[in-house]
This record gives structure tokens, C-alpha cells and sequence, in this order.
């Protein structure tokens, strides 16, 4: 059997050839020769739950593509909302197809309860306590969020639970301490897998640095030769979070009449997400949008999937956020940032707020244009801060980040004996044991120009 594309550690099990490396070493590699699939007797049966926003599903499907062609795995993809199955039917097509078994898992109750919120999804703790002993079917069950493993608690101990990475930012939400219930917990980049060993989420032999299968889906799903203006102005992204960390409340609306009342740049809002979810919201949002509809270089999403699958991010010239992981992925070309910090944090030390590192931070609205203009001028003092901090969040690679993700998943499996005693154990504190890690190196996607 050849070398594997994907180099990582799952620890030291029988059937794996493991060459160890330093590792913050850019040039070593690890190289992970797995021992032979089974090609007889039954599949290992992974269900990709999406129980969230549409956003997640780009963070997971690409995965289940990959491991669905895999023989000896069956891959199911479950969600609670039919517009996410149709979208993830179209985005593993796009991928290239793969034998996926798709299920609207969407009970009558659930169906009401979406339609009365006028939300994307059912409230996730419903729809667990609703599935979670259909769920139990399963060997494993793949979840881009933390709120899923409560499922164990439902009743659904059969299957191993696999966390997928979700963004990869700084906020200290993204190293939620349930992560720690996970069996397998896959990670883009040293960034993350060095602070979750630190903060005790990951285990020995149970985690694994694969890259950002994002980026896959996403590369697959946007149109490319989409632009929302017909001039060649350079066009500021605003990003705002939902998170009480976010800046809307305090400089949304100024942003915009600051933009009004200028003719220098394009702007583009693309909210979380999350804050176009539900009937109220929606509604503020289009109420905005019909108060900017005449300016002809304001265009402001309200929900569509261009928030979602990198269309912003990647055309953009200039970004505006606060405290979202999508920063990084705008920074996959180092352009200049802009940081608007409403609350005057002291974040010059503090880690959940390392990338503010990535360019001015603002706390008066009315500095808005000045800001965007020294970011511009000034982005070569920035540089090098931007193009360390991807590469800290994302590993580099020779194989795709989904790949490598699903060999990850079906190399834990295999090891792992049928009656998942492993889901019991107790977890070693790994802020005194020795970090183990399972790296992957991925291709870099060409860069957009």
C-alpha cells in the first residue's frame, strides 16, 4: 500500500506505520500508512447531522462526500430542514456525486415549530430529543456543533461522536468545553489543536488536524464570476457576528450612512447568518435594505448563500468585522482588515481577539472612512501578521482538507471495537500528558485574483 496523501497521528495502534515529526516544523512530515479497509461483512454507517443553520453544512459535506466513497463506510446525511438536504444534495453533486443515503428527518411537530419561528430549523434540543433513537442506528454521527452531544444524554450511546470543525476563529465559543465529549474531534490547523490540548478538550489518539474542508465545498458551491457592482471601486465587506462580541448594535447603522455619503467605495453587508434568522430579523433586515435600495454602492445580503459559501469573502478588497472566524477565510489572500471594537476591550493580550493583530481597530464610528483608507495605505504593516496567522489556522497539505478529514474519521473507526466502550472511557487531563496529533497536509486552492 502507498504512502498516504493525508499525514497525521491517530497514536500508536496496531496496523498504522507512524514516522513521528516536530511539530512546529513547516518542512517535516508525518506520513500514516492505515492498515486495509474491511471490504466484507457490514459497513460502518456515519450520519452527517446538520442541525443548525445552512451555513454548516459547507463545514461537513464535502467530508461525507469523501467518506462515501470510501468502501466499507456508508454515509447518511440527516437534517431536520428539506432546503438543507436539497442544498446538500446539490453541493455533493457539484463535488463530483457520491452514493450518500439523504434524509428530511422533519416529524409533524418539528415542521410546525420551524414554520411558527419562520426559522431555518426546528430549536436543535427539540429535534435531538425528537431523533435521538432513530440516530442510534448509527456507528457514528459527524457534527459541525457542540449542542448535538447531548444526544448521548437522549439515549443515542451506540454511536461514536465525531466533532467537525466549525470556523476558525479565536472567540473563546469555539473551544466550548463539551467539545471534550467528543470521541473524534478533527481541527483545521495548529492553532486550534494546540489551545484544545492546553484547555484539556482533546484527547490522545482521538483528534486529528485535517485542514478546512470549507474550503472545498465552498471552492465547488459560489459562482465566481459574480459581482453585486458594475465599477471597479474597491468594495469593503462588512461582517458582522451575532454574538453579544459583535458590532452591529453599535456601528451598523452608522456604517452605512458613513458609506451613504462617500464615493470611494463599494460595500457589501453580509451579516452572520444567524442574524437573518426568524421572522422578526428578517424583517429589520429588509426594512434596512429598502432604506439603501438607491444607493447604487450599497448592496446588503439578507440571507442568501452568498454569506455562506465565500462569495464576500473572496471578492472583496477590504473586510469589516468583529469577532468572526471568517476573517480567516478572507485572509486566504492577505488583503487589508479593519476591527470595530464598540465595547474599548483590552485585547492587545488576549487571545480570542488575536486577530485584531490583522489590522486597525476602531472604536468611534466616526472614523469609519479614515480607517478604511489607512488600512489600505498601511496593509504592509499588516502583512506578515495576516500570513502567519493563516498558516497557524490552517494546516498546510498535499491532499484535500475533506479527504483528509474522511480518512481521519475512517481510520478511528476501524480502530475502534464494535461495542464503542471508547465513548465511556474517562478523558486523560491533557494539560499534563503529552500532546498527541493527527495532522493532515492539504493542497492549497489556487488563489483567487
Amino acid at each position: 500500500m502507498g504512502e498516504s496523501k493525508c499525514s497525521r497521528r491517530l497514536g500508536e495502534k496496531p496496523g498504522w506505520q507512524v514516522h513521528r515529526r516536530q511539530l512546529r516544523s513547516p518542512a517535516a512530515m508525518t506520513h500514516v500508512v492505515p492498515s486495509t479497509l474491511p471490504s466484507a461483512g457490514p459497513s460502518t454507517r456515519v450520519c452527517f447531522f446538520f442541525n443548525a443553520q445552512r451555513h454548516q453544512l459547507l463545514h461537513g459535506i464535502s467530508t461525507a462526500v469523501e467518506l462515501a466513497r470510501r468502501p466499507g463506510f456508508e454515509a447518511h446525511v440527516w437534517s431536520p430542514s428539506e432546503d438543507h438536504i436539497a442544498y446538500a444534495r446539490e453541493a455533493a453533486d457539484r463535488l463530483g456525486g457520491a452514493p450518500i443515503t439523504y434524509s428530511a428527518v422533519t416529524p409533524a411537530f418539528l415542521r410546525a415549530a420551524c414554520r411558527l419561528a419562520g426559522a431555518a430549523v426546528p430549536p436543535k434540543v427539540l429535534s435531538l430529543g425528537l431523533l435521538a433513537h432513530r440516530l442510534n442506528q448509527f456507528d457514528a454521527i459527524a457534527v459541525p456543533e457542540r449542542t448535538s452531544i447531548l444526544l448521548r444524554r437522549l439515549g443515542a450511546t451506540a454511536p461514536l461522536y465525531v466533532h467537525l470543525d466549525h470556523g476558525a476563529g479565536d472567540r473563546a465559543a469555539g473551544f466550548d468545553p463539551r467539545i471534550r465529549d467528543f470521541d473524534l474531534v478533527l481541527m483545521a490547523g495548529e492553532k486550534h489543536r494546540s489551545r484544545m490540548a492546553r484547555e484539556g478538550l482533546i484527547h490522545p489518539g482521538r483528534h486529528a488536524v485535517v485542514g478546512y474542508p470549507k474550503f472545498d465545498a465552498a471552492d465547488a458551491m459560489r459562482d465566481p464570476a459574480w459581482r453585486p457592482f458594475a465599477d471597479t471601486r474597491p468594495t469593503v465587506l462588512y461582517n458582522p457576528h451575532f454574538s453579544d462580541l459583535g458590532s452591529w448594535e453599535a456601528f451598523g447603522e452608522p456604517l452605512l450612512r458613513a458609506f451613504a455619503a462617500q464615493d470611494r467605495y463599494n460595500l457589501i453587508v453580509a451579516p452572520h447568518v444567524r442574524m437573518l434568522d426568524g421572522k422578526v430579523r428578517r424583517a429589520r433586515w429588509r426594512a434596512l435594505t429598502e432604506t439603501y435600495r438607491d444607493c447604487p454602492h450599497i448592496h446588503i445580503d439578507t440571507g442568501s448563500d452568498r454569506c455562506i459559501d465565500m462569495t464576500y469573502t473572496t471578492l472583496a478588497d477590504v473586510y469589516v468585522g468583529d469577532v468572526s472566524s471568517q476573517v480567516y477565510e478572507f485572509l486566504r489572500t492577505p488583503r487589508p482588515c479593519v476591527f470595530l471594537d464598540p465595547r474599548g476591550v483590552d485585547w492587545t493580550r488576549d487571545e480570542n481577539y488575536a486577530h485584531w493583530r490583522f489590522g486597525p481597530v476602531v472604536r468611534s464610528p466616526g472614523l469609519l472612512i479614515e480607517a478604511m483608507d489607512y488600512a489600505v495605505a498601511a496593509h504592509w504593516r499588516y502583512l506578515d501578521a495576516q500570513i502567519q496567522g493563516f498558516e497557524e489556522t490552517f494546516s498546510p497539505a498535499t491532499a484535500e482538507a475533506s479527504a483528509c478529514a474522511a480518512e481521519a474519521i475512517a481510520g478511528f473507526l476501524t480502530q475502534r471495537p464494535r461495542d464503542r466502550t471508547i465513548s465511556r472511557l474517562a478523558a486523560p487531563d491533557l494539560r499534563r500528558a503529552p500532546a498527541q496529533v493527527v495532522t493532515a497536509r492539504i493542497r492549497p486552492s489556487p488563489r483567487p485574483h
